[in-house]
């Protein structure tokens, strides 16, 4: 590889790119180079400029060093070098099509168009062709840390989006069509493998006097705080969401019927054994629970546990409210919000 040595050797001290608001983070930079004098200038110079230097002797090592959680986002791959070649890399890069993007800047004493058009359509960002300017190098990889941002500035903007549609903007736990979205998954899951099936129906008791006595602010605080207990209880792979309104939707896999009841009674003592911080006030609040539970229950039994559950909560309410009632199978009864359910299906 030719470069002007001189500027490599100029002494300096480390200057990390990109030093804007907040702390400035040093990115990792994998550098394939099979000459040792070269892997030392290249090492010096990425840490001179800011870079955590990863240095590879051959195309082996280059790919080995790019796989992981923790591999380089950005990598300096000559093309010609002992094992895979830089362009091989680059076509291996593209068809695993990870995420994060790792940005590949290529370095290559071929200049005629159709090996340059070779390397870009095998999937290298950028190229360099040798001999070079040690600032040319520098101020690419300046451009591809920059894509690089953008695009994570990209993927935050996705996964918030994401977020927001399916989660309830107040509570922060799903929302209506994500929580009955986890009951249809869930009913498949448990199908193939045989497993039991709990659906919880939650609806917090006298909520409108809440409203009417301290406010709309206030009721929202009751819910969020009701929300965060019912969340500190779940387990990773429970999914909980705002059913509508004071009502709230959890289900748990592989609970059969007793320890779907003893998670449901969890989940009525977390409300109700610490009052609510509304204002300056202490406010009791308690809660109706509905139980439902099947063994190997199908996508088509989501919306008639739902009924089921939804009818042991009135039968709660009607009992004196702050208690948990079982279905006891098929309901007996209409239920308003299994008709609206039916409606939308």
């Amino acid at each position: 590889m030719a470069i002007q040595v001189s500027r490599f050797t100029t002494p300096e001290q480390p200057q990390p790119e990109f030093q804007g608001p907040g702390p400035s983070r040093r990115m990792k930079v994998l550098a394939a180079e099979d000459n040792p004098v070269f892997q030392t200038m290249l090492r010096s110079s990425l840490r001179k400029w800011g870079y955590d230097a990863l240095i590879a002797r051959d195309g082996n090592e280059a790919w080995a060093a790019l796989q992981g959680p923790d591999a380089p986002r950005l990598a300096i791959l000559d093309w010609m070098m002992p094992g895979i070649d830089g362009v091989e890399i680059c076509r291996r890069i593209r068809a695993a099509a990870r995420e994060p993007y790792q940005y590949v800047l290529l370095l290559t004493a071929r200049v005629e168009a159709a090996d340059l058009i070779e390397g870009m359509e095998a999937g290298a960002d950028d190229y360099l062709t040798k001999p070079f300017h040690p600032q040319e190098l520098r101020v690419r990889l300046r451009a591809g840390r920059r894509i690089l941002e953008l695009q994570e500035e990209l993927v935050r903007a996705r996964e918030a989006l994401l977020v927001q549609a399916t989660h309830d903007g107040l509570t922060g736990l799903l929302n209506r069509p994500a929580i009955l979205d986890a009951l249809l998954t869930e009913t498949e899951r448990t199908r193939r493998e045989r497993q039991p099936l709990a659906l919880v129906i939650t609806d917090l008791d006298h909520f409108k006097a809440v409203n009417d006595r301290y406010g709309h602010l206030a009721g929202d605080a009751v819910l969020r705080e009701a929300a965060r207990r019912m969340k500190s209880i779940t387990r990773g792979y429970d999914a909980v969401g705002r059913y509508g309104g004071e009502e709230f939707l959890m289900v748990l896999p592989g609970c059969g019927p007793a320890a779907a009841a003893a998670r449901a009674e969890q989940l009525r003592q977390v409300i109700a054994d610490t009052p609510f911080l509304v204002g300056r006030d202490l406010l009791p609040v308690t809660c109706c629970v509905g139980l439902c539970c099947r063994e190997g229950a199908t996508a088509a039994d989501a919306y008639a546990m739902i009924q089921e559950a939804d009818v042991a909560l009135y039968k709660a309410k009607r009992r004196g409210r702050n208690r948990v009632e079982v279905s006891g199978g098929a309901p007996d009864e209409p239920s308003a919000y299994f008709a609206e359910l039916c409606g939308m299906a």
